[in-house]
């Protein structure tokens, strides 16, 4: 998809298949094309599915995609302390300026679960 979109390969860093098999799909040097405007800084993590049976944005995460982004996402912040995760929708602009960002302001939905409340970590940055 990132292919016909233009890219030189994927945007993520990262992909994780229903099985929970995590790939290195870019090097985490190198910046990513997953997050327009936070590329620079950001390290992206895709999980295969998100998609209810009816083509609607849904958490369709596996047990075992859940385990797998659990450890990475916990390497990941042995790595580089002090980072926050957060998802496409997260990043978001607050259009109405109240504080937060809303489903209503959601530029994308992904990554169709709260990864505030999945993670424990600030979801704005």
């Amino acid at each position: 998809m990132h292919r016909r979109r233009g890219f030189k390969g994927i945007g993520y860093h990262y992909y994780i298949r229903k099985d929970g098999t995590v790939h290195l799909t870019r090097p985490i040097e190198r910046i990513g094309a997953h997050a327009r405007g936070w590329n620079s800084n950001s390290i992206g993590i895709c999980y295969e599915g998100g998609l209810d049976c009816g083509g609607r944005p849904a958490d369709t995460r596996t047990p075992e995609q859940r385990t797998s982004l659990r450890l990475l996402v916990g390497q990941l912040l042995t790595q580089f302390p002090g980072s926050r995760v957060c998802g496409h929708r997260d990043l978001s602009p607050d259009l109405n300026r109240n504080g937060e960002v809303e489903p209503e302001e959601w530029i994308k939905a992904c990554p169709c679960f709260d990864v505030q409340a999945e993670f424990g970590t600030p979801s704005t940055t």
